[in-house]
């Protein structure tokens, strides 16, 4: 059974950093790519920033020269940094995990989500 372990929301003031983590554990053949997405009320949830098994990162480019994405592969875990925070960067915060469960079997995943608040 596959487990997302996320981390790191919060509130914080305009201007400010969080930093996100999102551990991955459980029956894992190998990891593809590593995502966050966000959503707020009424919304759909959308891409913030996705890295894949080399290291390719993409953004969202509300968050771009903002927000980084790092992964440790040792750790299947990924990371989100995010600096100068906006009031309208608050939302819930959600890892995905795209993954080979085993060979010829592919899945995503993902986890149950972190708040993160930006306060004026």
């Amino acid at each position: 059974q596959l487990q997302l372990v996320e981390s790191g929301g919060g509130l914080v003031q305009a201007g400010g950093s969080l930093r996100l983590s999102c551990a991955a554990s459980g029956s894992i053949f190998s990891i593809n790519g590593m995502a966050w997405y966000r959503q707020v009320p009424g919304k759909q949830r959308e891409l913030v920033a996705l890295i894949t098994s080399g290291g390719i990162t993409n953004y969202a480019d509300s968050v771009k020269g903002r927000f980084t994405i790092s992964r440790d592969n040792a750790k299947n875990t990924v990371y989100l940094q995010m600096n100068s925070l906006k009031i309208e960067d608050t939302a819930v915060y959600y890892c995905n995990l795209d993954y080979w469960l085993r060979v010829g079997v592919r899945r995503d995943y993902w986890g149950q989500g972190t708040q993160v608040t930006v306060s004026s």
